[in-house]
């Protein structure tokens, strides 16, 4: 792996003799542009990655590693200078600094104008509202008493968010009633960051599907998940969800459709509500691989993250049918500060249809993700039990 500065000379890549590997080029590091990694060497793919830090879980799969800011254009050409395809692990990077990478010439899969219509999540629910999709309802706030107006169109309570760079419950907060309004907009630094109100819904189930989307149009759908929350934080996914065929083809359809009102190519993710009546309402949507697809690695013909590959350079997309009757992933966070290896892991290693992903990252904190087990079964309850011991008995950081 050869590192990068902003001011570094470019090193050509190292080719193969005879025809060239495809090279793909990453925005980001993490967790997710690391497993995405994985499965483009499994197809014989170069990866080259760009990330803020020389320590990143996916630098070390890389040919060669771009330490710099990602939304500056001038590194943004460093890493087209070096990739066939650019893809991104993340919605964060700003869509006026892709769109300059793709004025270069550079493809970007998914494209700048389908990142700006999703990294803004007042213009993505205002894009799939227009496309006729049911959202919850929303509105756009300036002032405190936007908010309190919110709540009275609305109703109590109401959710206030911000619309760029929130993730993992990081950029909501509930505001119960007009009394809370004011602490709302200050825990949130509203007049500082642009926020929208929206409706609270009162859901049964959370609900999640990865749909896969090719530049040609044709799509791929996994099946449908239910997701688990604990402090604002996926904790489980359970897959399949347990729902009637109608309501899970009617959730598969409506994330079909909301991919394809962003433009979305590549793996999408898309959470839903599954209301009391039986309505499914579209949460949000993330354009890239997501959290409640890890499960497809172990469980799936094809993995998310191997039909993201297969589609940002213009493949065919695989299976996406489930291998076995369930599967259960567990995300592991981290404690407390301390150290990225984790306590434990030859003991849950010792569980029989349990499999293990640590992601490599250098130091754990309080509610960091730092790796997921997936467990299979015969049944749901089956994968359920041996996802909870393998997790449980896995540790990051120091609990005091």
């Amino acid at each position: 792996m050869t590192e990068l500065n902003d001011n570094a000379p470019i090193p050509p890549p190292q080719r193969a003799r005879g025809k060239e590997h495809p090279r793909i080029g990453i925005i980001g590091g993490g967790q997710l542009a690391k497993m995405t990694a994985l499965a483009g060497l499994q197809l014989g793919c170069d990866v080259i990655v760009l990330e803020r830090s020389s320590a990143s879980p996916a630098a070390t799969l890389a040919l060669h590693s771009i330490v710099g800011d990602w939304n500056d254009p001038q590194v943004l050409l460093q890493l087209a200078a070096q990739s066939d395809v650019i893809t991104l692990e993340n919605e964060f990077v700003d869509a006026a600094a892709l769109r300059s990478l793709e004025s270069s010439g550079a493809r970007l899969l998914p494209s700048a104008a389908s990142i700006a219509l999703t990294q803004d999540k007042f213009v993505q629910k205002s894009t799939l509202a227009d496309a006729g999709l049911p959202v919850p309802a929303f509105r756009k706030v300036a002032s405190t008493l936007d908010v309190l107006e919110a709540g009275r169109e609305l109703g109590w309570p109401v959710v206030l968010k911000t619309r760029r760079n929130g993730y993992d419950g990081k950029g909501n907060y509930t505001i119960r009633s007009g009394s809370e309004a004011a602490a709302g907009w200050k825990h949130l630094r509203g007049g500082t960051v642009d926020l929208f109100a929206e409706a609270f819904c009162p859901f049964e189930r959370e609900l999640a599907v990865i749909i896969t989307r090719t530049s040609d149009g044709d799509s791929a759908s996994y099946p449908v998940v239910e997701s688990v929350q604990r402090d604002h934080i996926c904790h489980i996914i359970k897959a399949p969800a347990a729902l009637p065929e109608e309501v899970s083809s009617r959730a598969a359809d409506l994330a079909r459709r909301a991919v394809a009102a962003v433009g979305g190519l590549g793996s999408f993710g898309v959470e839903m509500f599954l209301m009391r009546d039986g309505r499914v309402v579209i949460n949000e949507l993330a354009p890239r691989v997501h959290n409640s697809g890890h499960y497809t690695i172990e469980a799936c013909e094809c993995s998310q993250f191997e039909n993201h590959v297969r589609a940002v350079l213009g493949w065919p997309l695989g299976s996406t049918r489930m291998t076995v009757p369930a599967a259960v992933m567990v995300n592991l966070l981290g404690a407390g500060p301390g150290s990225g290896w984790p306590d434990g892991i030859r003991q849950a290693l010792g569980l029989p249809g349990v499999h293990v992903h640590v992601y490599g990252k250098a130091t754990a904190g309080r509610g960091r993700k730092m790796g997921h087990v997936c467990a299979l079964g015969e049944t749901m309850d089956a994968a359920l039990v041996r996802a909870q011991c393998a997790s449980d008995l896995i540790t990051f950081g120091d609990r005091a």
